[in-house]
């Protein structure tokens, strides 16, 4: 019997993952003919941005090879662009002559890049920035250009601008609206985004109208001109001011267009031998351009298609999960607000974390996130179920983990979640579905996930959430992908990798590392030169050369930088005991230097405020203490309460164990910074719950937690193992923190890294595995052996220099009249 005929105008993400759908339905039912304009199998465009930055390149980012095609009997056409549809013969007709009969034609031509009209245009030098031509074309200007002006400051014109930064370019990001992103962010955390990006050397232009691009006499780009008769030169132009729905293939043949090809809730258009998918779509009076709806909407054509008849498109909730150059960005439903509308706003500036929910009744309504978007699927859950919120109100904006919602302790957020929640929102993969896939087909590897399911294929946010699964579903038997985000614009070796190439290949110091790793930055940036610093000196104690410029100014001057330029003080307390020598001697500090404030932290430790740098050395010489360690990626304190030597609770001494823990790790660095706490009862008055490491006296030992974060998200500790004695503490303590040391990713909290391998993982290589425990606990002691106080080197006259005022000799001034 002779199959029905399908024919699929464009091969892009949209048309493609409608073939797929229909094919997991009926996977012999049609014969299937593809049309795509560009001479590439399918990619994911979402990862056009990588590739202009270098850290992909185009086969990094293809979905579907020429292989799967072949492989499902489906006739490709590669460079070939459809200009007619006949719908009297059913048949369509391709620029070079090609014809194609249909019984069913799904059309997916997506979007055209909207270019300004204005003079200059189309001079050479001025491109839209749409699909891999554009990118390109990009990259080639690059090597040659200098000035590059990026008109729109949406997604698709801050990642040009990042990717043409980072190739060597000066670049301004000229915007008409008042913020960047407005359809995706609010404007405070607009703000954020800018100021972050500025710091990266990217200008802005923001409520600046463009007027001409100007040109010399060989028709070359040279500049722009604006509304307001400003210029700025540019030789390399790049138009990002929004697309339109690349309709004109269907209104030429006579099927209804507005805005887009017009379709029902079957993606169906007046043509019912015709449906259309994508951007190319108007569905309800809305052309949906993220890839989300865009793959709903192939889940339910590709339902139609395959003739079930049940599947019903209503439309999706707006969302937007974005990562751009690096920040974390999230966004649902009306997350701007507006009458009948409350905010909770969470604002943290100088920790880069801002929250805005918009609640309307006893409903989530809309939700703004910055920096922070782990919560980001639940709350777009809560939206879509508008699940009622008044008896969360007050923790709302702290996150699901926060309400005791992701799980109890031990339990990764994958554990807890049921088979019909979504992990993926680009691709609507639910758990079930990845564990399903997990358990047929064999799957070891996220990016074999990746391959089977879609999961994580697109923008990558659930990568870590898919490892989880793998990990509860694999156990010992999960094989670790590594991160797939590379360190930073210099390199596109990812975290992992370049642990791994120092550590097999005995690199010691940062021009080894660039050189043997080809860093396309010869020296590095800000964001690479401390990550690299910790993984030489963590991975090759005593032989890496710790580069002090590679270092955060904290770390650099050992002490806390403030607002106003000074710095804070925090003299080593081992667990929090002092004594009255040490009480007068900081008493004459604070009086002899002016200090303005003296103030007991939370973390049981008096702190100096607003010492002056030039004073530095001689505040920590007449403290005659050592350094506290309360400034850098490192061991911070350990908070005690009074245990059984004064409290009529206290079971074990804890006083005595801080003091201890304190002793065996001081000057340890690790990828971010560590607190422990120890509480000599169940009363648990240190606070041990919510610390990397807190131990909670028993009557029978102590217990020790691990994972606990105090900070903006409050994270509560899971129990790793209880132990009989004060050496057993040290030794499952050290062993811990050894493995966090050598394995997590550079300014990875505990949390974070618990959440990646899996806390199961971490009780069998520090709980179950005596020996490993062992060997971690001296690889620690090893690393911390001999190391000195960094104050004392200071007061010893090492790099004084850095702690003295700048002076000018007014003989070299020059000073007109």
């Amino acid at each position: 019997m002779k199959k029905p005929r399908l024919v699929v105008v464009g091969n892009g993400m949209a048309g493609i993952r409608t073939l797929e759908e229909l094919l997991k339905l009926v996977p012999d039912m049609y014969d299937i003919t593809v049309f795509g304009a560009e001479p590439h199998p399918n990619y994911n465009r979402i990862l056009l941005s990588p590739v202009l930055a270098g850290e992909q390149a185009f086969e990094d980012i293809v979905l579907n090879p020429l292989e799967w095609y072949a492989d499902n009997g489906i006739r490709l056409h590669l460079g070939k662009q459809v200009v007619r549809i006949d719908r009297v013969h059913r048949k369509v007709v391709a620029d070079d002559g090609t014809e194609a009969e249909y019984d069913r034609l799904l059309l997916a031509t997506g979007s055209m890049p909207f270019i300004l009209p204005i003079p200059g245009k189309d001079l050479q030098g001025v491109i839209g920035y749409r699909d891999i031509h554009d990118t390109q074309a990009m990259i080639e200007a690059a090597r040659v250009k200098k000035h590059a002006v990026v008109i729109g400051g949406g997604l698709l014109g801050l990642e040009a601008a990042n990717g043409l930064k980072l190739r060597g370019m000066d670049v301004t990001v000229v915007h008409l609206a008042g913020w960047l992103l407005e359809r995706q962010l609010d404007p405070v955390a607009a703000q954020l985004l800018q100021k972050s990006l500025a710091e990266r050397g990217l200008g802005f232009r923001l409520n600046t109208s463009t007027t001409e691009i100007i040109g010399n006499d060989a028709g070359e780009a040279v500049g722009v001109r604006f509304s307001d008769g400003t210029e700025l030169p540019a030789d390399l132009v790049v138009m990002a001011v929004g697309i339109r729905p690349n309709a004109t293939l269907a209104q030429e043949a006579g099927i209804h267009c507005d805005r887009g090809v017009v379709v029902n809730d079957t993606l169906q258009t007046y043509d019912p031998r015709v449906y259309a998918v994508g951007e190319c779509a108007n569905h309800r009076g809305i052309a949906y351009g993220l890839v989300a709806p865009l793959f709903e909407q192939a889940k339910i054509c590709a339902n139609h298609l395959a003739q079930y008849g049940i599947g019903i498109y209503k439309g999706s909730v707006s969302s937007t999960k974005l990562k751009v150059t690096g920040i974390d960005l999230f966004s649902a439903g009306n997350f701007m607000g507006g009458e009948g509308c409350e905010d909770i706003v969470l604002s943290d500036p100088a920790g880069g974390v801002y929250k805005r929910l918009v609640v309307q009744g006893d409903r989530l309504v809309g939700a703004c996130l910055y920096g922070d978007t782990e919560d980001g699927g639940w709350y777009l859950k809560l939206l879509k179920d508008a699940t009622p919120i008044d008896d969360r109100r007050d923790q709302l904006i702290f996150g699901e983990t926060a309400l005791g919602e992701a799980g109890t302790s031990g339990q990764s957020r994958a554990a807890t979640m049921a088979d019909g929640d979504e992990v993926c929102g680009c691709n609507g993969v639910c758990k079930g579905t990845i564990v399903k896939a997990i358990s047929e087909q064999g799957l070891f590897t996220v990016d074999e996930v990746k391959k089977q399911t879609k999961a994580a294929s697109s923008c990558g946010s659930c990568t870590g959430l898919v490892e989880q699964i793998l990990m509860n579903c694999l156990g010992s038997n999960f094989q670790e992908t590594p991160k797939t985000k590379a360190v930073c614009g210099c390199t596109s070796h990812t975290h992992a990798e370049v642990r791994q190439a120092i550590r097999e290949h005995r690199l010691l110091s940062h021009a080894q590392a660039y050189a043997f790793m080809e860093w396309r930055t010869p020296n590095g940036c800000a964001t690479c030169r401390p990550a690299i610093n910790y993984y030489l000196v963590s991975t090759w104690p005593h032989e890496a050369v710790d580069d002090p410029q590679s270092r955060l100014v904290n770390e650099r001057v050992h002490a806390n930088i403030q607002k106003d330029g000074t710095y804070s003080v925090v003299p080593q307390m081992k667990g929090g005991v002092t004594n009255p020598s040490e009480l007068r001697r900081i008493a004459d500090v604070a009086d002899k230097f002016a200090i303005p404030m003296v103030k007991v932290t939370g973390g049981q430790r008096i702190d100096l405020l607003g010492v002056k740098k030039e004073d530095l050395v001689e505040v920590w010489k007449d403290l005659g203490m050592k350094s506290g360690h309360a400034y850098g990626k490192s061991i911070r304190t350990v908070k005690t309460c009074v245990g059984s030597e004064f409290c009529r609770f206290g079971t074990q001494n804890s006083t005595q164990m801080g003091i201890d823990l304190e002793t065996m790790l001081a000057n340890m660095w690790s990828p971010h910074k560590v607190k422990l706490a120890v509480s000599g009862c169940p009363r648990n008055c240190a606070e041990s719950g919510i610390k990397d490491v807190g131990i909670i006296a028993v009557d029978s030992g102590w217990e020790i937690h691990v994972g606990g974060n105090g900070g903006i998200k409050t994270e509560v500790a899971r129990f790793l193992c209880k132990v009989r004695n004060a050496d057993e503490v040290k030794e499952y303590t050290g062993a811990f923190l050894q493995l966090y040391r050598e394995e997590a990713y550079y300014l990875d909290r505990t949390v974070h890294y618990i959440e990646r391998v899996g806390l199961d993982y971490v009780k069998q290589r520090v709980v179950e595995d005596a020996t490993n425990r062992r060997a971690l606990f001296e690889r620690l002691l090893y690393a911390l052996e001999g190391l000195p106080d960094p104050w004392a080197e200071r007061i010893a006259g090492s790099r004084r220099r850095e702690y003295e005022p700048l002076r000018i000799d007014a003989r070299l001034v020059a000073v007109e009249g």
